[in-house]
């Protein structure tokens, strides 16, 4: 039972963190400029920020859920505005200094600050809550009557699933680090950057259309 409840909760975790929208894209540009572990981190900072949503959207949090629906524009619009200043600041960033901070020991970004920071920026997403009631019910897991212990252990099991997800994706990125040059990770900056702007205008223009004309 406890197995099963392990590998249900790493079916959603891991499916749910499989779309690579803007964090992906982030974990992939710091996994290639400061290391795997620096983008590992990073993804476990989501990966956390996920389990909050997936605990609300198992436990059916109404409250929560309500408030959330009430308040979805502005939490929606701070969200996209929060990503589309750090596709900016990526975009901008000048990865020789970065580089020369780092091998000086004078860098401020640390694995703390990676964690967090993206731990926030999951965080500011509440379509999350969402998308794990249809990940859920897709899979057919069942939380309300398995009792605390079983849904903790499918808890469990959804931040094993997502983080397997960054350490796979992190490992791959990280195994062609070495082929990337200063030059390289210039334009991979501008591309990440840019593709971190794209992706939010493009699920925020989406969403206003749905809602505003269907």
């Amino acid at each position: 039972m406890v197995w099963k409840g392990i590998i249900d909760g790493m079916l959603v975790g891991f499916s749910a963190s499989v779309p690579l929208g803007p964090i992906g894209v982030l974990c992939i540009q710091r996994t290639l400029q400061r290391g795997r572990l620096s983008g590992f981190v990073s993804g476990l900072g989501a990966a956390s920020s996920d389990i909050i949503y997936a605990i609300i959207a198992g436990f059916s949090l109404s409250f929560i859920v309500t408030f959330i629906e009430e308040q979805f524009v502005w939490i929606q619009v701070f969200g996209s505005i929060i990503l589309i200043l750090l596709g900016w600041h990526i975009f901008r960033s000048n990865p020789a200094k970065q580089l020369r901070k780092q091998r000086s020991g004078k860098s401020k970004n640390s694995y703390l600050q990676d964690y967090v920071s993206t731990f926030l920026l999951t965080f500011s997403n509440p379509l999350a809550i969402f998308l794990f009631i249809a990940f859920f019910a897709g899979f057919g897991v069942v939380m309300t009557n398995s009792g605390i212990y079983g849904q903790l252990v499918l808890i469990t099991g959804v931040f094993l699933g997502a983080a397997a997800w960054w350490f796979l994706l992190t490992s791959v990125v990280g195994f062609f680090r070495s082929a990337v040059n200063l030059r390289r990770l210039f334009w991979i900056n501008r591309i990440a950057g840019a593709t971190i702007i794209i992706l939010v205008v493009i699920g925020f223009a989406s969403w206003m259309i749905k809602h505003l004309f269907f």
